[in-house]
């Protein structure tokens, strides 16, 4: 078995795992920045992924950034790009201490992204890296996923199987250090024989108190909040409290 760098395998396979992602992502954004949208040119998609969002907006004519720290994700991203024409600028850094060659509109981190730093410290970090990104006005708009995911869903198997791969998720939760992990175990066709290959994540979260006194230590205002099953497709399979999205500004 052969361990992989987290976002390695995951990233190659990304669009496949999570192929509903983009209708639930268009549609949260669509209800959450449907009135601002219309008056935003310059938009940083922060850990953009394999670049779906990003492209989407530059289809829209807004001038796109795209920063992930996953090198697999920002080299698909812009392959992405150059098959649609698209000018979107991707840049591979932390979304910790990126920078931008310029100031944007909004910067959004959509599908949890941050859900996925080392420690909840971190989170400091990364709203004051979002502030030096916005223009004075500018709007952070993200997901995170709650406790209550970390706890009752992580603690799973599911089974993955595709023409090109087959894989195994499973996880846990750790209430001493207020974090979930998941474990992917990937089976890859290699000439005649399948490999097996490895990779473990781990997320922390926040509750909504520490979120917002994060925000407003770093400058932002105007905090608002919905329950992600306000804001995505209706779902037979939708239950409240899992996740939360999240609009401030920048003061």
């Amino acid at each position: 078995m052969q361990s992989q760098r987290p976002y390695t395998l995951v990233a190659r396979f990304y669009d496949e795992l999570h192929g509903d992602a983009q209708r639930m992502n268009r549609s949260a954004r669509n209800k959450v920045l449907g009135k601002i949208l219309p008056s935003v040119h310059s938009v940083c998609d922060l850990g953009c992924g394999t670049g779906t969002t990003a492209l989407e907006l530059a289809h829209r004519g807004l001038k796109m950034y795209a920063v992930d720290l996953s090198p697999t994700m920002c080299r698909l991203a812009r392959q992405k790009a150059r098959r649609a024409g698209l000018p979107v600028r991707v840049i591979c850094s932390d979304m910790r201490a990126f920078r931008l060659p310029e100031r944007v509109d909004l910067v959004i981190c959509e599908f949890n992204p941050l859900n996925h730093l080392a420690r909840r410290a971190d989170l400091i970090r990364v709203a004051r890296s979002v502030w030096r990104a916005l223009q004075p006005g500018g709007y952070f708009y993200f997901d995170l996923n709650t406790r209550r995911s970390l706890q009752e869903l992580y603690p799973s198997m599911h089974w993955f199987e595709k023409r090109n791969f087959c894989m195994v998720l499973h996880g846990g939760y750790d209430r001493r250090r207020r974090k979930g992990w998941l474990n992917f175990e990937w089976f890859l066709p290699t000439g005649r024989v399948w490999r097996r290959h490895h990779e473990h994540m781990e997320d922390v979260w926040w509750t909504d108190q520490e979120i917002r006194r994060t925000l407003r230590r770093a400058g932002f205002s105007h905090l608002r909040a919905w329950d992600g099953v306000k804001v995505r497709p209706p779902s037979p399979h939708s239950r409240p409290g899992y996740d939360t999205y999240y609009l401030a500004q920048k003061f």
